[in-house]
């Protein structure tokens, strides 16, 4: 099979492409799945599967069934495009940090907490994105923003009414709509199930980390049969 430079690589293809190379370079043998999954932190091996046949599919690796360390790099210059970040999707990117769900206790965002980095085209964004933070819940789901989105933001300690920000209350991140007035905040859910939460400007320590430019879809709606 041959490389197609005209399809591209996923972040996550391209993160996995690049730690098989690195698995090949310092062991001098391909890695196991299990070996994939340790490295990029997964706790089973069903997911690596999935985007080891999409890395065969688009021609970036050969698999060899029933064989534990059945993988070998295809050798084309797509791929080494790929693995050194060459490639025209990168190049017209910026990587930015995407923070995940945190552990109790730790701050949101801590450098522990970055889940990866994605290339993101910033042409995108108005204004430019500074990270990216995965999203938890449904309390922003009629903004159409929901569970495990991705959000771009765009780091500023200003906002204005009505715009979708994020504000940390003690080292927690929260995602809601703004409303100041005065020295009373309140930051609003677009769910009616989810509770505003109000905020004394003179008393209670709160901080807005960015506001909402874009979202990134992690699951696309599923259309009815037929249609």
């Amino acid at each position: 099979m041959v490389s197609d430079p005209s399809t591209p690589l996923s972040p996550r293809q391209r993160q996995i492409l690049t730690r098989i190379a690195q698995f090949i370079a310092q062991q001098g043998r391909p890695p196991t799945r299990a070996d994939l999954a340790r490295a990029m932190g997964l706790r089973n091996r069903q997911g690596i599967d999935q985007h080891l046949r999409a890395l065969e599919r688009k021609g970036y690796l050969e698999l060899e069934p029933g064989i534990a360390r059945g993988l070998r790099l295809v050798d084309s210059a797509a791929s080494r495009d790929a693995l050194h970040g060459t490639s025209h999707e990168v190049a017209r990117g910026t990587l930015l940090p995407l923070y995940g769900r945190v552990a109790a206790g730790v701050p949101t965002f801590a450098p522990g907490n970055i889940e990866e980095e994605i290339s993101i085209n910033q042409s995108l964004f108005r204004p430019r994105a500074d990270f990216l933070l995965r999203v938890h819940g449904q309390s922003m789901r009629d903004a159409g923003i929901a569970h495990r989105d991705i959000l771009a933001v765009h780091r500023t300690a200003e906002a204005i009414n009505g715009q979708i920000v994020v504000a940390r209350l003690n080292e927690e991140a929260t995602v809601k709509i703004y409303r100041r007035k005065g020295f009373r905040l309140r930051l609003e859910p677009a769910n009616p199930e989810f509770t505003p939460i109000e905020i004394d400007l003179r008393s209670e320590p709160w901080l807005i980390e960015g506001i909402v430019v874009g979202v990134l879809r992690t699951e696309l709606p599923r259309q009815p049969a037929g249609r």
